[in-house]
């Protein structure tokens, strides 16, 4: 493992976040540092155990490091009391290493709340924004298409709804190269009237806002490409993101029924899971970054392999050389 070079975009990863770590998380840090000459890896976890896994792989001249920890959260616990009692968790030693300067931006495959209060604390949300916010393109049939909040916020005031615009519209800017995104409001019409009290409010504000702002879709637009950024809260957008990821799983299995016999295992099998990749965003690009917070912060799917990993890290190395923590932060600064 060689010494840093500070061209490299610096990432530091939660080695002991996701339900196959510290062994799939580590394979993924190392195919990203063979594959991807960009990064530097910087692996967060207990030493004996990440070097043990490590030791598998052929790492010679590799950018990869180890920051010691012997502190980690599990699936299934609290996640602000886990890391009030063990504040020298792996995910949040990560986050920290990005507060430092030492890393870039931090991956964690682990448990999703526990990523973002950790990046919420430690980071610090941007000015205007109440709590970090989680979004990206959960279809890749409508790929220029960014939806959010997905899922951290799910009881939503009004003007909320204006921060998620402006977000998305820094999201769509950097990642997406739109130069100006449309956005819209997710409701169960296009009239203006439509909607909760809480859609009708945001609605009077997104107009206000001074963004590209085209008023209500409905729920096929989400892959109709109908506008750039769509607007919901995360109550809402965690639905839809479920039932994409459950749609894709359900088609994958109808047509193994129906190709049967008439394409080989094989085939159907490379079919199926250009499907699923389809409609889930982390299998997709591995992560979708917190958005919303003063430093980048990549969360993947727990149940992510190793391949997932390194599309995470790839896309952190994104979310840097693409500078979306300062256009996030430019755009806010518009609608205050």
């Amino acid at each position: 493992m060689d010494t840093c070079e500070h061209q490299r975009i610096r990432v530091a990863v939660d080695a002991m976040g996701g339900d196959y770590a510290p062994a799939e998380v580590v394979r993924g840090a190392v195919q990203a540092a063979r594959n991807d000459g960009g990064v530097e890896i910087i692996l967060v976890g207990p030493e004996e155990r990440v070097r043990e896994e490590l030791a598998i792989h052929d790492t010679t001249d590799l950018p990869l490091h180890i920051h010691h920890t012997d502190q980690f959260i599990a699936d299934g616990e609290h996640p602000a009391a886990a890391l009030r009692k063990r504040p020298r968790a792996s995910v949040a030693v990560a986050v920290q290493l990005v507060k430092e300067g030492r890393a870039e931006a931090a991956v964690s495959m682990g448990h999703t709340g526990a990523a973002m209060i950790a990046a919420h604390w430690i980071l610090g949300s941007m000015a205007g924004i109440d709590r970090p916010v989680g979004g990206g393109v959960p279809f890749a049939l409508a790929s220029q298409t960014v939806a959010l909040d997905l899922g951290p916020n799910v009881d939503c005031k009004p003007h909320q709804f204006v921060q998620f615009a402006a977000l998305g519209v820094a999201y769509a800017r950097c990642l997406l190269g739109l130069d100006n995104p449309t956005v819209a409001l997710l409701a169960n019409g296009s009239e203006e009237g439509k909607g909760n009290r809480q859609s009708r409010e945001a609605y009077q504000l997104l107009k206000k806002s001074g963004l590209n702002f085209i008023g209500n879709v409905e729920g096929w637009d989400l892959l109709s490409g109908r506008a750039n950024v769509v607007v919901c809260d995360g109550f809402v957008g965690n639905i839809i993101l479920k039932f994409g990821e459950g749609l894709g799983l359900a088609l994958a299995r109808w047509l193994e029924e129906r190709l049967a016999g008439l394409l080989s295992p094989a085939e159907i099998q490379r079919l199926t899971d250009e499907l699923q990749e389809m409609m889930e965003l982390e299998r997709r690009i591995g992560g979708a970054p917190l958005l919303g917070v003063k430093g980048a912060m990549i969360v993947g799917h727990g149940r992510s392999r190793a391949s997932g990993v390194e599309k995470a890290i790839g896309r952190a190395k994104l979310v840097v050389e693409s500078h979306l923590i300062e256009t996030m932060e430019e755009e806010l600064a518009k609608i205050r």
